[in-house]
């Protein structure tokens, strides 16, 4: 979008939030860099140069605006709706793999070489791997800096520079203040006595209906590892450098999020892993428009926009739940799976008590035996087999990977038909274009609208909705009285 310069004037005089993200404004006159809704008074047209990435800017020269402070802009939408090299470059950048494994980390896992990734992004978004990785870097210091009370040094490393001279180099260039500086002027009610909590704002595109979002989470909360309480769904996460605890909760403008890590340097990747699993950088009023062309669903994209697809924070995870669910209520899978973490789940202490586990590893469910599983015969061969896949690395269905070669491999596997194969495929590989005719739910909606109710006519009828009939599912199932449709009370 950066080169339809006529359209990004437009977006910056209007101040439309919608385009945050989407692209950065640098004013020439100036050297900052701000995002579209700023409110300060917009430049005259010939100052305005637009950039794809806060990386790009920063590789230009410029410096991100005090104001609206466009470093905590929500990501684009781009990223989560494609699965093209780009795209998952960008996803496994912002999971941290560039400051882990290095650029050649992040191309092993692409299968492209280094140069190949740096020349693809740096055709699309103006930036390399490098200078995309050192943009989220520095956004990870200033959070570091404002919200805790760590000391600098640890901040650093923290955030992933190698050394203090680099962060501070980094945080001078980008926010035109030292580290010092940034944190005299942060509230004073940001800091955080208690080692090891953050609390932040995770932006998004509004409209957000945090019903079926967050009703979801808590209707399907395994307990130990997940649970609701006053207000907020709250889990514990597996991290690169050990294991954390979050706290989600809905508000008007933004998710409130609270962390509490065992290791600082885990905060860039948990901050991405609960973006996605709340899908925060969705351009609802895009997936909303082409929703509403169709007249059945019109009323019920307007009685309640802005709906989200839940995701998941670890993909394996989710991929192992999904097939404890096979043909079974929301309840019952539960239990299956809370039987599993009780059994070989990690245990972790939660300083506010109720949260107990990590999710058993596939590691670790691979050594389960089978005879201990209350489950039929059929579906404990799937579930040994899918195991086995994922804990020695030949099925990945991680952020990174292309996501018709896993559906492939998902239904090569014994017991995984297509609801299995598109509910994993829609919440743990964020395919937005998922779909599941075959679900109860959404054939009962169906009948209940007029739509057709086979699998095949439904099929047919929902191309109309493409590229967004994961979307179209949650419309479809908020029709029902389920309790996944609701916040809990």
């Amino acid at each position: 979008m950066h080169i339809d310069t006529e359209r990004c004037v437009r977006a910056v005089r209007s101040k439309d939030a919608r385009f945050d993200g989407w692209f950065f404004t640098a004013v020439l006159t100036t050297g900052i860099y701000c995002r579209p809704s700023c409110p300060v008074v917009p430049p005259k047209p010939e100052n305005m140069v637009f950039h794809p990435s806060a990386a790009a800017c920063q590789q230009a020269g410029f410096r991100a605006c005090k104001r609206c402070r466009p470093d905590t802009s929500p990501g684009s939408p781009e990223w989560n709706r494609r699965a093209d090299v780009v795209a998952r470059a960008m996803r496994l950048i912002a999971d941290g793999v560039v400051d882990r494994e290095g650029v050649t980390g992040l191309a092993a896992r692409l299968g492209y070489s280094s140069r190949q990734v740096e020349r693809q992004l740096l055709a699309e978004l103006g930036a390399g791997p490098l200078a995309l990785a050192r943009a989220q870097r520095a956004q990870t210091a200033r959070l570091l800096i404002e919200t805790t009370d760590l000391p600098m040094a640890e901040v650093a490393f923290a955030a992933g520079f190698s050394s203090i001279r680099t962060f501070n180099d980094t945080v001078r260039e980008v926010f035109a203040l030292a580290p010092s500086e940034l944190r005299t002027r942060a509230p004073r009610n940001a800091y955080r006595s208690t080692p090891g909590v953050v609390s932040l704002r995770l932006p998004f595109r509004a409209p957000l209906n945090p019903d079926n979002l967050f009703g979801h989470l808590a209707a399907t909360a395994v307990p130990g590892v997940e649970e609701w309480r006053e207000g907020a769904y709250r889990r514990t996460l597996r991290l690169p450098y050990g294991h954390g605890i979050v706290s989600l909760a809905p508000r008007p403008d933004h998710i409130a999020c609270r962390l509490t890590l065992g290791d600082p340097r885990d905060l860039t990747v948990a901050i991405s892993r609960c973006r996605r699993l709340l899908d925060l950088d969705a351009d609802p009023v895009a997936v909303d428009d082409q929703l509403r062309t169709d007249p059945i669903l019109a009323p019920l994209v307007d009685k309640a926009p802005g709906r989200r697809v839940p995701r998941t924070v670890d993909e394996a995870e989710f991929a192992v739940r999904a097939v404890l669910g096979q043909q079974v209520s929301t309840a019952a899978a539960r239990t299956h799976a809370a039987r599993l973490v009780a059994a070989h789940g990690e245990a972790v202490e939660d300083p506010e008590g109720g949260l107990t586990h990590l999710f058993p590893s596939a590691a670790a469910l691979a050594e389960v035996d089978p005879d201990t599983l209350a489950m039929p015969r059929t579906r404990r061969t799937t579930f040994t087999t899918l195991v086995s896949h994922l804990a020695d690395g030949s099925l990945n269905p991680g952020i990174e990977t292309d996501w018709a070669e896993t559906r492939a491999r998902l239904l090569a596997l014994p017991g995984f038909g297509p609801w299995t194969v598109d509910v994993i495929a829609m919440r743990a590989l964020g395919d937005p274009d998922a779909f599941l005719p075959t679900d109860l739910g959404v054939r009962r909606a169906a009948r209940e609208l007029g739509l057709p109710s086979t699998p095949a006519a439904l099929t047919a009828r929902a191309a109309a909705w493409r590229p967004w009939r994961a979307y179209a599912v949650q419309y479809l199932w908020a029709t029902d009285s389920h309790p996944i449709n609701f916040l809990p009370v």
